[in-house]
């Protein structure tokens, strides 16, 4: 087929002995742990859990240097355990959901908190607060095949060696086959889908030369500097 320009190319994200993982669509969690949601002003309580997304181009491949984005003075650092689908669907089942798992990755979704602020305060969408370019560093993603399903272990964040965030992915609000569940109720889902399943507490401002090390009990490290 013909197009009037080039198509954009495909993101893509490496995966842990096999083929790149084909990116289609970021979906991201909003408070999805009890004590971030608390530091973010929210009440902490079991409601409809909410999402935003990202564009497949705010991706940011592992190693790679960030640059400071514009029109922000608080870029802030939110670790996040991420899921990559290879199946999709509407209406998955509870019981059907972790099937359609690929495989699991360490992200982070870079925030412009200021601006977010600001759109909030206002009654106004948030989009550029969360979807700018390189906003979601990813690392390669590790299949199910090595991790089996993951429902908890320590998840951390550090900058410059200094602990920022700690937890436990077991501290989630809304497990991730309820996750899979509930979008797939709002959105069909399809393979390539990647979900970003929420940050614990401790997130914060980063500058340019600062050095983040992201880390969730048995998947590669991220390791992003602000540039």
């Amino acid at each position: 087929m013909n197009y009037a320009f080039a198509p954009t190319p495909i993101i893509s994200i490496p995966v842990m002995s096999s083929d790149p993982f084909p990116v289609r669509r970021i979906y991201c969690v909003g408070q999805n742990y009890a004590a971030h949601a608390r530091e973010m002003g929210s009440d902490a309580g079991r409601e409809a859990p909410f999402f935003f997304t990202k564009p497949a181009q705010a991706v940011l491949p592992n190693h790679a240097v960030m640059p400071y984005p514009p029109g922000t003075s608080d870029l802030q650092h939110e670790v996040e355990l991420v899921v990559a689908l290879s199946r999709g669907g509407r209406d998955i089942p509870l019981d059907k959901a972790n099937a359609h798992i690929f495989g699991y990755a360490v992200g982070l979704d870079m925030t412009k908190r200021d601006v977010q602020r600001t759109a909030r305060g206002q009654g106004r969408p948030w989009d550029m607060s969360k979807g700018f370019d390189y906003s979601a560093p990813c690392t390669a993603i590790t299949p199910t095949l090595r991790t089996g399903v993951i429902t908890k272990g320590k998840i951390e964040l550090k900058v410059n060696g200094e602990t920022r965030q700690s937890s436990d992915v077991d501290d989630m609000i809304w497990t991730i086959p309820e996750i899979i569940n509930y979008l797939s109720q709002q959105v069909e889902l399809y393979p390539g889908d990647l979900i970003f399943t929420g940050t614990p507490a401790g997130v914060g401002a980063v500058v340019k030369g600062d050095l983040i090390e992201a880390t969730i009990a048995g998947l590669e490290a991220l390791v992003i500097t602000i540039g």
